[in-house]
């Protein structure tokens, strides 16, 4: 018998390294972000050149840069093409090929009236991250500029050292597009969203990423006087019931023989987010607002006016209507149901925090 060891191979003698090795990786490369690079008016540019002097006929990515009068690069030309793309400005029929969408004519070339301000906003609500903010908050006042940017990075994944340029991109598109104003140094979100589909789409968002429980209920906090009253069955109970909650009313819902405030305090307590219509500053619904303030639960605040939202509650977001809107009820309807979602993934957006002076 041979009691000869076999030598060692190289792969027995030095696995370490071979180990180091594997665990070598090439560093991954910086993705680019998602949102338009440039704002709505300036990706106009190309779109104009092509329809200007190419009669918005097909052409290469050179050949539009020459109608352009710019220089040709996949640097910042190649940016400038792929931000008209994001507004849907711009198609690709195929490969280093360009096409003038039916969007880019109806906003350049309008027919109507209208046909200019819509086609903007269409191009907003096609544009990555920035659809989805204006979604969020359409309807309110945008939080003060330290909380915003806290948004922008924790819930929109905005890089933090690209902060300053995505805010500049957002703002500019959203005025040219005629869905921000400014009021009383707050930027408020114009509710401009047309067909369900977008409103759907949030909303499905906001389902799918929030937990709620067949326990869970919305408190709902109001006015009983007529026309607030009949809100309830009309917008609030619908709102609630379409997010997946119990919805109750400090009414004959939860009035009993028992003591009428030990049973709006058990209903507040017990609540996991609530909805306070504010309009018309009615004391019961205040001081009910105050007990949900004492207990840190996120409410959902509602009014159609400004001046019946207290000072101390404006850094929470407040969803305002517009009673001269037609569709205002379904519009509302859709905004709350979303609210009360938000207010549950993200309670620190609707739990009252006193303001330092």
């Amino acid at each position: 018998m041979n009691d000869s060891k076999k030598a060692p191979t190289a792969k027995e003698t030095f696995p370490a390294k071979k180990q180091a090795r594997a665990k070598t990786k090439t560093p991954n490369k910086r993705r680019a972000p998602a949102y338009p690079r440039y704002s709505l008016e300036k990706s106009l540019r190309i779109p104009r050149a092509i329809l200007d002097q190419n009669a918005g006929r097909d052409c290469t990515d050179e050949e539009s840069a020459k109608y352009a009068g710019m220089k040709f690069n996949k640097g910042p030309y190649g940016v400038e093409i792929n931000t008209a793309i994001r507004y849907g400005l711009l198609s690709r029929p195929a490969q280093g090929r360009l096409s003038l969408t039916k969007l880019a004519r109806k906003i350049l070339r309008p027919q109507e009236s209208d046909d200019y301000i819509n086609g903007m906003r269409q191009a907003v609500m096609a544009a990555p991250v920035i659809s989805d903010i204006y979604t969020h908050y359409r309807g309110e006042n945008l939080p003060d500029k330290e909380f915003f940017n806290n948004a922008l990075i924790e819930k929109f994944k905005i890089p933090e050292d690209k902060l300053n340029e995505f805010s500049a991109i957002f703002f500019d598109t959203l005025k040219s597009a005629e869905l921000v104003t400014e009021h009383e140094g707050k930027n408020r979100i114009i509710d401009k969203v047309e067909g369900q589909e977008m409103v759907h789409q949030a909303f499905k968002k906001l389902e799918k990423n929030t937990k709620v429980s067949s326990n869970d209920s919305c408190f709902v906090m109001m006015p009983f006087r007529n026309p607030y009253g009949g809100y309830y069955d009309t917008i609030y109970k619908p709102a609630i019931e379409k997010a997946g909650l119990i919805p109750i009313r400090a009414d004959a819902e939860i009035f009993g023989t028992g003591k009428i405030i030990d049973q709006i305090w058990s209903g507040i307590n017990e609540s996991t987010v609530l909805i306070a219509e504010l309009t018309t500053r009615n004391p019961n619904v205040f001081y009910e607002l105050g007990l949900a303030h004492a207990l840190q639960k996120p409410v959902v605040l509602v009014s159609s006016n400004e001046d019946d939202v207290p000072f101390d509650l404006t850094h929470i977001r407040v969803i305002y209507y517009d009673q001269t809107n037609p569709f205002w009820g379904q519009m509302l309807m859709d905004k709350v149901s979303e609210n009360i979602l938000s207010a549950i993934q993200s309670p620190e957006e609707a739990i009252f925090q006193a303001v330092n002076k």
